[in-house]
């Protein structure tokens, strides 16, 4: 199911830039987009402490770039924006600190799901993520967000600045991958 806000952003956004609104309209932002970035995080980096910290992180540059958000997007497409780039930059990291090229799969993520005590060990699962982190990363992440977020394309579009017949070939792309390797 695509991600419906449960506040008005307008209205959020113009307390946000309101000095004497700002922190508790930060508050309200908290509490309503907290959890989906978390759980859009945490799809891409797998590890639960990894996604908490990233998320620290996401609300961290939202706040200290408020001034900024022009109010072009929603409020919520910004933030999964912020969220993505945090996600691709510490999956980046990761592959530097393991020593990884570029073109090496994120294979290495599924470490972090039988390490993560909050998994639940179910197979099934864990090789259905195994076969999500084996895609590339552009794959792995339109899949997310079309399979698990049941995102409209239009949506993603304006969050991955991707037209909506490439990222249709992606997602085609991605579940044939997936579907070969549960099928393997």
């Amino acid at each position: 199911m695509a991600y419906t806000p449960p506040i008005d952003e307008k209205e959020l956004v113009r307390q946000l830039q309101n000095p004497a609104t700002a922190r508790p309209a930060f508050n309200e932002l908290l509490k309503a987009y907290s959890q989906p970035v978390y759980w859009q995080i945490r799809k891409m980096v797998v590890n639960h402490d990894d996604a908490n910290d990233l998320v620290q992180n996401v609300f961290i540059k939202a706040w200290n770039n408020l001034r900024n958000f022009r109010g072009d997007a929603k409020l919520s497409t910004w933030l999964f924006k912020i969220a993505i780039n945090e996600s691709i930059n510490f999956i980046n990291k990761e592959r530097q600190r393991l020593q990884l090229s570029e073109d090496a799969d994120d294979s290495f993520l599924l470490n972090n799901i039988e390490a993560d005590t909050y998994f639940d060990g179910d197979e099934l699962k864990r090789e259905l993520l195994d076969a999500v982190s084996r895609l590339p990363e552009k794959q792995r992440l339109v899949f997310n967000m079309r399979y698990f977020d049941e995102m409209k394309y239009e949506d993603m579009s304006e969050v991955l600045g991707t037209s909506v017949g490439a990222l249709k070939a992606s997602y085609h792309h991605a579940v044939k991958k997936v579907t070969e390797s549960l099928l393997a």
